[in-house]
């Protein structure tokens, strides 16, 4: 039987199970019956911190290592504290800010307080 592509991310890197299909890439599923024709604003995003909690906006979290600022000398501690997250689209889950700046962090990185 020939496998689809990913109706949300188009890579053909499908897992195939008994009722349904599955992407190794992005993590999708639908049902080998149905036609897979989902939009990918249908589909909605969950971001999950470091110790699989779901976040949302307006979450506070924690920062749980030590992480470099790039393009400076500066570190943000371990412990910090961050109010108020803005969960995006991209490779950094979460904008938010920290000391008056603005961040762009990864949720692999942070805690749901």
């Amino acid at each position: 039987m020939d496998v689809p592509a990913c109706p949300v991310c188009s890579m053909e890197d499908v897992l195939g199970h008994e009722d349904r299909f599955e992407c190794a890439t992005c993590g999708h599923e639908w049902p080998r019956e149905a036609p897979a024709e989902v939009a990918p604003e249908d589909v909605a995003r969950v971001v999950k911190d470091a110790n699989g909690n779901v976040l949302a906006d307006g979450d506070s979290v924690t920062l749980i290592k030590d992480l470099k600022l790039r393009g400076s000398s500066e570190v943000l501690k371990q412990g910090t504290k961050v109010k108020n997250i803005r969960l995006v689209d991209g490779d950094h889950e979460i904008d938010c800010k920290i000391d008056g700046s603005a961040m762009a962090l990864k949720a692999c990185f942070v805690k749901k307080c």
